[in-house]
C-alpha cells in the first residue's frame, strides 16, 4: 500500500521567491511576510496560512489547517529576490508605494533594505507610462533571457536555495494576441533571436524561468505563458505554470455575487463597473493599449458564470461595461463601484449597488504568497504544465486548450481543496451527504 502523499517531496531547505517588479504588490508581500515571521501581524487573506480543509465525513471533525495537511514551505525558509526598472530597494519602494504605514515598515526596514532589485528586462512600447533606468541591454531577446537565466542561477547559489518560484507582479503590458511566433518552442526561440516585437518582456522572464527549472505564475493579464510555446516548454521541462491576473477587488466581488444570482435564477440586464485607482498600476492602465489587456481579463468573468447561451431568458445580451479611471489622490486605495440591474419573478426590475473601498495591494499580497507556496508544492508533487486548480486566484484562469475557464469562486475553492486531497491520497469530498441519511 502506498503512503498517503508519498508522491510529494518534502519542503526541505530554502525557497527563493523571485518577483518580477518591486512595486506596491511585491513590497507589501515582502514586508507582510517579514512582519508575520516576527509576530507583528497575522496572515489575513492567505489560504495557505489560515485556511482549513475538511477530511472525511462531517461527523469525523477532522479539519486541519492546510499548511499542516500538505508539506508547504515555511515562511521562515523563504528568501526574496526581485527585478525592477527602478533601483530603489524594497524599503524605499514600499515607502514610495504608500500602502503600509511607516511604523510597520520601520519594524522590518533592515530586511526590506537588503532586497535590492536586479536590472530588469523592459521594453518601453509595452508599458509606455513608466520610465526607469535599471534596465538590461542585449543584442536580442534571447540574450536578455540568457542574462535572466544567469541571474536566477546566481540568486539560487548566493542564497543557498534548494528551490525557486517566479511571480510576475509587474505592470500590465499592452494587449497582444497569440500569433505564429507563439505556436511552438522553436518558433518562440527564433522570434527571440530575431527580436520579434510580439515577444513581450513577460515572455522573456517566463522562458528564463522554465529553462531554469523554475515554476512561473502570472499575476497580470498579459498573454505571457498562455500560449502553446510556453505550455510546451513547461511540459518539456516538467514545470508548473499558471495565470492570469490576480483576482482582487471588483472581479473578486463579481465571482462571489454572480454565482449567487445565477443559482437563484435571477435575471441580469446589465452590470456597470468603474474603478478609481491612483497607484502605478492606475497610471499604466490609463494608457488605452494597457487597459485593453485588463478589460479583456475583467470582461470574461460574467459571460462564463452566467452562460447566456444556456439561459437566454435570463442572461442573453446583458450589458457589461468596465472602466478604470486614474485618479492620483486615491493612491493604492482603489474604489470599485458597481451598478447591477437585475430582474426577478414576472420580470420585475431591481438593482444592486456595490461600493468597494479596497486596498489593491493588501488584497493581492496574500494571493502572491499562496501562489508561490502552492506552485512550489505542485513542482514537488510532479505536477507540470497548466495548474487549473489555482484558478481561485485569477481573473482569467489559464486552462487546457479548448476548455472554458471556471470562474465561480466557490467551485474554484472546491477544486483547489479536492486537488490537495487527491495529492495527499485522501478521499475527495462531493458534498452529496447521502451517507448521513441511510
Amino acid at each position: 500500500m502506498v503512503d498517503k502523499g508519498a508522491g510529494v517531496a518534502p519542503a526541505e531547505g530554502k525557497l527563493g521567491i523571485l518577483l518580477v517588479g518591486l512595486g506596491a504588490v511585491s513590497t507589501t508581500l515582502v514586508a507582510g511576510v517579514e512582519a508575520i515571521k516576527r509576530g507583528i501581524s497575522e496572515p489575513v487573506g492567505s489560504l495557505t496560512q489560515m485556511g482549513t480543509i475538511r477530511l472525511g465525513k462531517r461527523t469525523d471533525n477532522k479539519v486541519p489547517k492546510i499548511k499542516d495537511f500538505v508539506p508547504l514551505a515555511s515562511l521562515d525558509d523563504i528568501v526574496f529576490g526581485a527585478w525592477d526598472i527602478f533601483t530603489d530597494n524594497a524599503f524605499e519602494a514600499a515607502m514610495n508605494a504608500g500602502v503600509l504605514d511607516k511604523d510597520l515598515l520601520n519594524q522590518v526596514s533592515e530586511q526590506l533594505a537588503s532586497l535590492k532589485p536586479m536590472p530588469a528586462v523592459f521594453e518601453q512600447n509595452y508599458v509606455k507610462r513608466l520610465h526607469g533606468d535599471n534596465i538590461k541591454t542585449g543584442k536580442n531577446k534571447m540574450e536578455l533571457a540568457e542574462q535572466l537565466i544567469e541571474d536566477i542561477a546566481k540568486f539560487k547559489s548566493d542564497n543557498g536555495c534548494s528551490r525557486l518560484v517566479m511571480l510576475w507582479a509587474a505592470s500590465t503590458e499592452i494587449y497582444i494576441e497569440e500569433a505564429d511566433c507563439h505556436a511552438s518552442i522553436e518558433s518562440l526561440e527564433k522570434a527571440m533571436y530575431d527580436n520579434d516585437p510580439r515577444i513581450a518582456p513577460s515572455m522573456i522572464y517566463a522562458y528564463a524561468a522554465l529553462k531554469s527549472g523554475v515554476p512561473f505564475a502570472n499575476g497580470a493579464p498579459n498573454l505571457t505563458v498562455d500560449i502553446p510555446a510556453m505550455v510546451e516548454l513547461a511540459d518539456k521541462t516538467g514545470q508548473p505554470i499558471c495565470g492570469k491576473d490576480f483576482k482582487t477587488g471588483q472581479t473578486l466581488m463579481k465571482t462571489i455575487l454572480a454565482p449567487g444570482l445565477k443559482s437563484r435564477m435571477i435575471g441580469l440586464d446589465g452590470w456597470y463597473s468603474t474603478n478609481i485607482l491612483g497607484n502605478r498600476d492606475g497610471e499604466v492602465l490609463d494608457d488605452p493599449e494597457n487597459f485593453k489587456s485588463k478589460e479583456v481579463s475583467k470582461l470574461s468573468v460574467l459571460e462564463h458564470i452566467f452562460q447566456p447561451e444556456v439561459y437566454p431568458e435570463l442572461y442573453k445580451d446583458f450589458s457589461h461595461v468596465v472602466r478604470i479611471n486614474y485618479y492620483p489622490p486615491r493612491g493604492d486605495n482603489k474604489e470599485g463601484w458597481d451598478n447591477i440591474d437585475i430582474f426577478g419573478w414576472l420580470g420585475y426590475k431591481m438593482q444592486i449597488k456595490i461600493d468597494f473601498l479596497c486596498r489593491d495591494s493588501i488584497l493581492a499580497a496574500p494571493l502572491a504568497l499562496d501562489l508561490a507556496l502552492f506552485m512550489d508544492l505542485a513542482q514537488r508533487a510532479g505536477m507540470k504544465g497548466v495548474q487549473e486548480w489555482l484558478s481561485f486566484y485569477f481573473k482569467a484562469p489559464q486552462t487546457a486548450p479548448g476548455l472554458y475557464p471556471e470562474h465561480d469562486l466557490f467551485i474554484q475553492l472546491m477544486k483547489l481543496k479536492n486537488t490537495l486531497r487527491h495529492m495527499m491520497g485522501e478521499e475527495l469530498i462531493t458534498h452529496l451527504g447521502l451517507e448521513y441519511y441511510d
